[in-house]
């Protein structure tokens, strides 16, 4: 099995899951500086030029809510409840709310303190998020009240929802994003953090230090 990934947060929920279950997986790091997404032989695994893409035997699989439903089927683990539908849906709720709604409301967060960054796009540009802050504000209470009383997302244990909402969100502090009023999420993002594989997903070279481009990694158990 090969994944291919950046440092980003899309990659993250994969790599995370990945570590978690123990999965042994060749991780190939992408050079997106350089790029290496946008490579014939890499759109002809991925059309989009995005990151990760998964390839196992004859699959190959792109976007990452797909791929670790993929992953956990594969593994037997019900943080994908392949095995009960009424879940299924309740996971299908909340990663259909991060896409359509969440991922929008942060990202732009994201975007000028992360993602500008890792791409040296320049400093961060406050103004820009003038207007997302009360939409933000306003998904944020949804999902806090959801939050009350529960450590996790969907059917009272981690499911790949958690990773799927928490991508962008984790990086709230160094985002600058106002979550201050919404003790709920912001409990529920720390716990997150306690979990080894969520706090550190990223593969890393035998020397220790962060996969370069072009290496391979095998990822084992670190759950």
């Amino acid at each position: 099995m090969k994944i291919y990934w950046i440092k980003a947060q899309a990659p993250r929920r994969v790599l995370a899951l990945v570590k978690y279950l123990g999965i042994d997986a060749e991780c190939i790091q992408i050079d997106a500086k350089a790029g290496g997404l946008k490579t014939a032989e890499y759109k002809a695994l991925n059309p989009n030029g995005k990151a990760p893409t998964l390839v196992d035997g004859d699959v190959v699989l792109w976007e990452s809510s797909a791929i670790n439903a993929y992953l956990c089927i594969k593994e037997g683990s019900d943080m994908w409840p392949a095995h009960n539908p009424a879940e299924q849906v309740e996971v299908i709720r909340w990663l259909s709310w991060n896409d359509n709604h969440w991922a929008r409301a942060v990202g732009p967060f994201y975007f000028e303190f992360v993602v500008k960054e890792t791409f040296n796009l320049g400093p961060p540009d406050r103004s820009e998020l003038v207007a997302a802050v009360p939409e933000l504000k306003q998904l944020a209470a949804v999902l806090d009240s959801h939050l009350e009383g529960r450590d996790f997302v969907a059917c009272g244990r981690l499911t790949i929802a958690d990773f799927q909402l928490a991508a962008m969100a984790c990086d709230w502090r160094r985002s600058d994003m106002p979550l201050d009023d919404f003790p709920n999420v912001i409990r529920w993002l720390d716990g997150l953090e306690r979990i080894a594989a969520w706090a550190d997903p990223w593969p890393v070279d035998k020397a220790g230090a962060p996969g370069a481009s072009s290496k391979h990694d095998k990822l084992s158990s670190v759950a």
